[in-house]
């Protein structure tokens, strides 16, 4: 687990300075909110060849929130589908405070401490439930079986 000032330094600069913002043009983007907070956001992922090519979103609201999606950007660009899945799992499972956070997880690691703030978990994982949502649609597009 990263040091409180190291986690917190990781999602200040993610939320002023966020990565990978923007549409990809001829992608289709899932969008999701979180009324509660007044969190936007929409994700798109362009997957060639059962790996991401280019992750991006953009979105407003929370700290939390803008940092998990440009946090998520920068760790799953590159990835196999199975990888991602692999990583959200992981990243779900600290979020919700069922598992501890692992090395393997990276600066991802920073977002730990939502684990017990109950009411801000949905911001932590509001991009990660698009994404499923978009991985869902390319695996569907070239006929990869998604995990139930």
């Amino acid at each position: 687990m990263l040091p409180d000032a190291i986690s917190r330094q990781i999602i200040d600069d993610h939320a002023r300075r966020p990565r990978h913002v923007g549409e990809l043009p001829g992608i289709a983007g899932v969008s999701r909110d979180n009324p509660g907070c007044g969190d936007q956001l929409t994700v798109w992922a362009d997957v060639q060849d059962g790996q991401i090519s280019q992750l991006s979103f953009r979105g407003r609201g929370c700290a939390i929130s803008q940092s998990a999606a440009s946090l998520m950007t920068v760790a799953l660009t590159g990835k196999t589908l199975a990888e991602a899945r692999q990583v959200a799992a992981a990243y779900q499972a600290m979020v919700m405070g069922e598992a501890e956070p692992g090395a393997s997880l990276g600066d991802l690691q920073a977002l730990a401490g939502v684990s017990k703030l109950h009411a801000r978990r949905k911001c932590a994982l509001l991009a990660w439930d698009a994404l499923a949502e978009a991985l869902d649609g390319a695996s569907a597009q070239v006929g990869v079986d998604s995990p139930s």
